[in-house]
């Protein structure tokens, strides 16, 4: 746990971040991992044969399990427990400001529908932030036995193996990741970005992870993936871990991801893929 003086003792990376103290990343690391872990076999092994939903969120289609619930519930125990004075934002509720400078994003189910549905790509996000930057993020995979993880500056990891997006190509052979918001307008317009984004790519996949998405282009698996409407624990973990790959990320031309826009692509399939994009409109519903 860092001191009151290391606190203080803040200096600048070279992207402009603030530095973290030392010894700080590996420690929420491994925080990171213990939670991941725990909750991924929670979900795995404790999935009742009968699971129904338990509330709605923006949509009547876009659902909570109770599952769901006891994932981020043991996500935001282990947190307590290790870290008691870190802030924490989870995609069901749990928000609080904390006095350390670490705030931790958790998706305790990223793929909730697949998950409903006995589909296995479904996944635990969870990041952590550094006076608002991200320094590690984790995935965690049940369904296929992977563990993604990034520290900022560090590189990608799964399992033991460093990650690397895939070489270069040209747009016309690249297999892009998307997905599609439970809200019907925006549904429609996604529909016709695909419509637009189709025929100038090898294929499109829908996949119902975002987090899942984002460490496919880490590992080389997709050229790219974007999404219109994600939030910050659809994004903050994945985002790490492909631009620690060597992805580049963003959102509209100029501009970070975020849920007007996120992009992850290999740095020649970002550079045709962006203005594809803005030109059709996948910043807007």
């Amino acid at each position: 746990m860092a001191s009151e003086a290391e606190e203080r003792d803040v200096s600048k990376t070279q992207d402009g971040a603030a530095a973290a103290p030392a010894g700080l990343a590996e420690e929420l690391l491994d925080v990171a991992l213990e939670a991941a872990r725990r909750a991924g076999a929670l979900l795995r092994d404790g999935r009742p044969a009968d699971l129904g939903v338990a509330a709605v969120k923006s949509s009547p289609i876009d659902v909570v399990t109770e599952m769901d619930i006891a994932a981020e519930k043991l996500v935001a125990e282990v947190l307590e427990r290790r870290r008691p004075q870190d802030g924490l934002l989870g995609e069901e509720g749990a928000d609080r400001p904390g006095t350390s400078g670490v705030r931790w994003i958790v998706d305790p189910l990223d793929g909730t529908v697949n998950y409903l549905y006995g589909l296995p790509s479904w996944s635990v996000s969870i990041a952590a932030e550094y006076r608002g930057e991200t320094l590690v993020g984790v995935v965690e995979v049940p369904m296929r036995a992977e563990t993604f993880r990034a520290v900022r500056g560090g590189g990608a990891l799964l399992g033991g193996q460093r990650l690397a997006c895939r070489a270069a190509a040209p747009l016309d052979q690249a297999l892009v990741a998307t997905g599609f918001a439970y809200l019907q307008e925006r549904k429609e317009q996604q529909a016709e970005v695909v419509r637009r984004i189709l025929p100038r790519v090898r294929d499109v996949r829908r996949g119902g992870s975002a987090a899942i998405d984002l460490c496919d282009v880490a590992a080389g698996r997709l050229d790219a993936y974007y999404e219109r409407g994600l939030n910050p624990w659809d994004l903050a973990a994945g985002e790490l871990i492909a631009r620690e790959a060597g992805a580049l990320t963003g959102g509209r031309p100029g501009r970070p991801a975020s849920g007007e826009l996120a992009l992850a692509a290999t740095p020649a399939v970002f550079a045709a893929l962006a203005p594809l994009l803005e030109e059709a409109g996948a910043w807007h519903d």
